[in-house]
């Protein structure tokens, strides 16, 4: 089983005011097989411990450190990174003109294990994990994002984390922007992933209802760049009956100004 850790990490941003400090010291373990919710107000830093992790070049680490099984994750370049085992599935997925999804999942498949893939495995693995997303067929040969719906990208998000079995998968706002049904079968894609690999996940989202469907072991509260509270399931329904207010508050700060 692997294990990621995340040790007093610090990361700044550059911004037309000046340097912005964002993670102000947070500690992370994440067991491989296990699911961490991270939840908190807009702001809070949930979204950059995301980037930091996948190596986006605009986060820059002050202090701390991300390791997998002992390798220095902030050491290796972005592909690297991917070929260690560690997914991103971004909020908002980018445009790739010119691509095909077949073209580019067998791209990043073949890059991740070193070899390409047996066509006729490839093919029936590819229709297996449409069919289950409710997919149409003809989707495979659409530019990747070209004219997606949101609800199709994350869909797309979640035939990548099928078909590539990362280790770790890092699910930034999954949720936003998809309708119940879209939800239901992207959760359920989530899970098929979790117990056919032992996926590790950690689920980024401001809130519960998704957590109706993919079902944390650990809930972490973000909170002006810190982790503010820990707790298992329980925490989730809590923070859907009471929201953040608290946190603020005892921050010496309003919600509305963090986002």
């Amino acid at each position: 089983m692997s294990t990621l850790v995340i040790s007093d990490l610090h990361v700044s941003v550059e911004t037309d005011q000046g340097t912005k400090n964002i993670l102000k010291g947070v500690d992370l373990t994440i067991e491989q097989g296990s699911i961490h919710a991270i939840m908190g107000p807009n702001g809070s830093g949930k979204s950059t411990l995301a980037y930091t992790i996948a190596g986006h070049p605009k986060y820059k680490v002050t202090r701390g450190s991300i390791t997998l099984d002992g390798q220095d994750v902030l050491a290796m370049t972005v592909d690297a990174r991917a070929r260690a085992g560690l997914f991103l599935a971004m909020q908002y997925p980018v445009e790739i003109p010119g691509v095909t999804v077949t073209n580019f999942l067998k791209t990043a498949k073949t890059a991740i294990d070193g070899e390409a893939p047996s066509i006729r495995s490839w093919v029936k693995d590819i229709k297996t994990s449409m069919e289950a997303l409710r997919m149409d067929k003809s989707f495979a040969e659409r530019n990747v994002n070209e004219g997606f719906s949101g609800g199709e990208k994350k869909r797309h998000e979640i035939l990548q984390l099928e078909l590539l079995k990362p280790a770790f998968a890092i699910l930034d706002e999954t949720d936003s922007g998809l309708d119940v049904d879209a939800l239901k079968i992207v959760s359920e894609g989530v899970n098929r992933a979790h117990e056919n690999t032992g996926l590790g996940v950690l689920l980024i989202t401001h809130y519960t209802r998704i957590l109706r469907y993919i079902h944390p072991d650990f809930v972490h509260v973000f909170v002006d760049g810190r982790v503010a509270e820990e707790g298992g399931p329980e925490l989730a329904e809590r923070l859907e009956n009471e929201g953040y207010d608290r946190y603020a508050l005892a921050n010496g700060s309003d919600v509305a100004s963090v986002g």
